[in-house]
């Protein structure tokens, strides 16, 4: 080829010069070495984004984890990189409990949401392999980088082929990684993802275009006789919780579930005026959703998954949720419930604080006093149970500070069961036994006292072996590197309630007292003629009796043996404010209902005269924009304790409490309705007093069918003795009743039984009556079919379980007899009524206005 070129012998010597200027990188393998023998041997994971604009859900990530062995793909969306590691604990326990198996390894790049720390010591304490790829080679990252490739491609042509806004990208995520799992791949002979992963052939007969213009069916109970029958909505992929397909109304960006649907596949809706128009309007597709099943295991997936829920069962009934209800909140969040009340300061601020310091002196005091722990080298193969200060202000009935208050718990959320603890049950008083205390203490014009164990649980012996840390500012000099063995309980652990209430239980018994087999909390001492009772609510008590030495005498002996505090006369127990006079005994919680109104911001609302007004019909279906589901529930839960005094507003609680999972902007007038009602009562409560009738008296109603939803009733009863109520109940009925007849003899079992349980405890207090328990029912048809055990076409469908009535009538337990409607107490439970036979059934209950 040229002259003059030498003859040069070829060597295989190494050149610095030609790898410094030549250097290429290494090729890459077109096929992976090694690939898993079974499911989550092996995951593949990698994060797409940041996606402008955000998704309608505020996320602009999202995750993907591949299934090296069935190729089956998981999806999560991600306002942060930094979220990744919560969502693979999340995507962990979901795969591992549907599947058996346990994630062996984990392939990732190294972005920093991979590799932070806790990640790392997270796969570590699970056995968890990392393949991470080398610095700037995604390459080795192939599966997962190639799977997002895939998603996005085909995102861009679903929300392009019906000129989708690009918002909608996460739906189309969701839908296209769907349909992935349910399409052949390469990388298996002749099945699906879905079927590798689950054994299972996926149905597909049931997929559609996304960004079709569908028609979900409006149910008969949404509409009236000449309102259209369909609603044209915008279909953006399968329901994750249900066999059903997902919505989307443009105009109001409200996500609908719905399994009648119909959809036109070649509608393009036009995002500018909001009008749809058809390519081919002659062509209607029936969809209906799969009816086989290709897995169970997908009901349970998250709300980001990829695939959509399917099982044997039919579908709900559409159900209609705000985008921000469907992506931001909400099933994952956990309810942090002990020592919710307490105050938001740290040991390092308490200590600057004298009374403070003397509050945390004392408790050390109480703990030494009573032997609680010793100090100990922590044995091998225990871990201690962490400690903290936590402080509260212990108020009075009129929201004064009364006194500083410190306790030390421990850490009893990372105990484990079976090692650490086994027995964790303690019984307490029912509000229903408090009130009934409260009324045989005003028919006999007694007295109720009131008592308070210090530091209670510290009193209950462990059968168990806890360790714990040293507290913080009273750590041992010297011996810092030991621990504190427990003797007897502490607060925070799980067994302390079950171990102080077996130390009082023993202690009481020895004592004489009896507890009452129908109520556990309730102690009952006989001697002779006198007569001593005790209602315990974990380290508070209340007592009374006809006998005042052995009231004193028992004073006395509970002090010798715990610390106690005599808070003489009760008046405040609970939350409960109680007034005792020689006219009777006033019950009320007017300063918790204050603080709740403060709480929520209604405390300056204007004043109604009823809790529900009349007519009141609210459904599930409900126009409206979804309202904040965890403040709803919390506010439902504040109204169901103040109905401790308040039967009055139990309809209307009762009510509220059937939409606490997707409440609605019409569910928080209602509940807000009731705050304003009780804004303008806020003093009312229950009087007892002396009275020559002090039988037990029931009555019981029920409504027919008036929840739209379902079309069950609902039952209300309410017991007597004397002239106020002291237990009551307002729930729907678990069936739905043909009659109005067979309501009130379904509501008039529930009340039967609640008379027995009645009737037994007062047998244990040692005041019951020989003759039987009167139940007044308005409806004479249901008197009838209590006393007659006939059966015709009205009354041979009924449940015989609902016929217990029958026996205990027969036996003579119970008696029912007739009342007019307009004397029908129980009607105030069962429905919104007018404020004159509102006010009429209320003072009926025994309420007033307080002083």
């Amino acid at each position: 080829m040229v002259k003059g070129l030498p003859q040069i012998d070829h060597c295989d010597k190494f050149c610095e010069g030609c790898v410094l200027g030549k250097h290429p990188r290494s090729s890459f393998p077109k096929e992976a070495s090694y690939r898993a023998k079974k499911p989550l041997e092996l995951i593949h994971t990698d994060i797409c984004g940041p996606i402008t604009p955000n998704s309608l859900g505020k996320h602009r990530y999202f995750i993907t984890f591949v299934d090296d062995f069935s190729r089956r793909t998981w999806v999560y969306f991600l306002k942060e990189k930094s979220e990744a590691f919560a969502v693979f604990k999340k995507f962990k326990v979901l795969v591992e409990k549907l599947n058996g198996n346990y994630i062996k390894a984990l392939r990732s790049d190294r972005g920093g949401e991979y590799i932070s720390k806790d990640f790392e010591y997270f796969c570590e304490d699970h056995g968890i392999r990392r393949f991470l790829t080398a610095p700037y080679s995604p390459q080795q990252n192939g599966v997962a980088e190639r799977k997002n490739r895939t998603i996005l491609d085909m995102v861009r042509s679903m929300l392009k082929s019906k000129n989708m806004p690009k918002e909608f990208w996460a739906e189309a995520v969701q839908c296209a990684v769907y349909l992935q799992n349910r399409c052949p791949t390469a990388s298996l002979e002749d099945m699906t993802p879905q079927e590798a992963w689950c054994g299972v052939k996926p149905a597909v007969s049931h997929l559609k275009v996304f960004g079709s213009v569908a028609y979900a069916h409006i149910p008969d109970q949404r509409r009236t006789k000449l309102d259209d029958k369909s609603k044209k909505l915008i279909f953006i992929g399968y329901d994750e919780r249900s066999k059903a397909y997902k919505l989307i109304d443009p105009a109001t960006n409200k996500i609908h579930i719905s399994r009648d649907v119909q959809v036109n596949e070649e509608g393009v809706w036009c995002w500018n005026s909001m009008e749809e128009k058809s390519h081919d309007v002659e062509k209607e597709v029936q969809l209906i959703a799969s009816s086989t099943s290709t897995n169970t295991t997908n009901r349970a997936e998250p709300r980001a998954s990829s695939s959509a829920s399917s099982s044997d069962d039919e579908a709900r009934t559409p159900r209609t949720r705000t985008l921000q209800d469907l992506y931001e909140a909400t099933s994952e969040l956990h309810l942090v419930c002990l020592l919710a009340d307490a105050e938001n300061i740290t040991f390092e601020e308490a200590v600057q604080e004298k009374k403070w310091q003397q509050a945390m002196n004392e408790e050390m005091n109480a703990i030494v006093k009573n032997d609680t722990w010793e100090l100990a080298t922590l044995p091998k193969n225990h871990k201690p149970i962490g400690v903290k200060w936590v402080y509260k202000k212990k108020l009075n009935a009129q929201g004064e500070v009364e006194r500083y208050k410190a306790r030390l718990v421990a850490k009893g959320y990372k105990q484990k069961a079976g090692i650490d603890y086994e027995e964790v049950f303690a019984p307490v008083a029912r509000m229903e036994t408090i009130r009934l205390l409260i009324s045989l203490a005003a028919q006999n014009k007694w007295n109720i006292y009131q008592m308070d164990v210090k530091s209670a649980f510290l009193n209950g012996v462990l059968e168990e072996e806890v360790y714990i840390e040293q507290p913080p500012g009273y750590i041992k000099e010297g011996e810092e590197n030991k621990v504190l063995k427990l003797k007897k309980a502490l607060y925070g652990l799980k067994q302390a309630p079950r171990a102080w209430n077996t130390r009082i239980d023993t202690y009481f018994k020895e004592h004489g007292f009896v507890q009452c087999p129908y109520e556990h909390a309730l102690y009952v001492k006989v001697c002779d003629d006198d007569i001593m009772f005790v209602a315990l609510y974990v380290d508070d008590m209340i007592f009374m009796g006809n006998n005042y030495e052995m009231i004193e005498k028992f004073k006395l002996e509970m002090s010798k043996e715990f610390e106690m505090t005599d808070l003489g006369l009760m008046s405040y127990f609970l939350g409960l404010e109680v007034k005792q006079d020689k006219s009777g005994i006033f019950v009320s919680q007017e300063a918790y209902a204050k603080d709740m109104l403060k709480r929520f911001k209604m405390d300056d609302c204007n004043p109604v005269c009823t809790p529900v007004e009349s007519g009141t019909k609210l459904s599930r279906y409900d126009e409206g924009k979804a309202v904040d589901a965890t403040q709803y529930r919390s506010l439902v839960g504040s109204l169901r304790y103040l109905m401790c005094t308040r039967p009055d507003i139990a309809y209307g609680v009762g009510l509220v409490s059937r939409f606490m999972e997707e409440p609605k902007t019409s569910h928080w007038e209602a509940i807000k309705r009731i705050l304003r009602y009780v804004k303008g009562t806020l003093s009312h409560g229950l009087f007892y007093s002396y009275t020559d009738e002090f039988d037990l008296v029931g009555y019981t109603d029920s409504d027919w069918c008036g929840d739209v939803d379902d079309r069950k009733s609902t039952a209300g009863f309410v017991f007597y003795m004397g002239d106020t109520a002291f237990t009551w109940v307002s729930k729907k009925q678990p069936i739905v009743t043909l009659s109005t007849c067979e309501a009130e003899y379904v509501a008039a079992s529930s009340c039967v039984c609640h008379a027995i349980w009645l009737r037994k405890l007062q047998k244990d207090m040692n005041f019951a009556r020989d003759q039987p328990t009167e139940i007044r029912v308005d409806n004479k048809s249901t008197i009838e079919l209590a006393k007659n055990p006939v059966h015709h076409e009205r009354s041979k469908h009924i449940d015989v379980r609902f016929h217990f009535i029958r026996e205990h009538v027969k036996d003579g337990d119970v008696e029912m007899t007739h009342v007019a409607s307009r004397d029908q107490v129980a009607d105030i439970f069962t429905k919104p009524l007018g404020a004159e036979l509102f006010n009429r059934f209320k003072k009926l209950l025994g309420m007033r206005a307080g002083a």
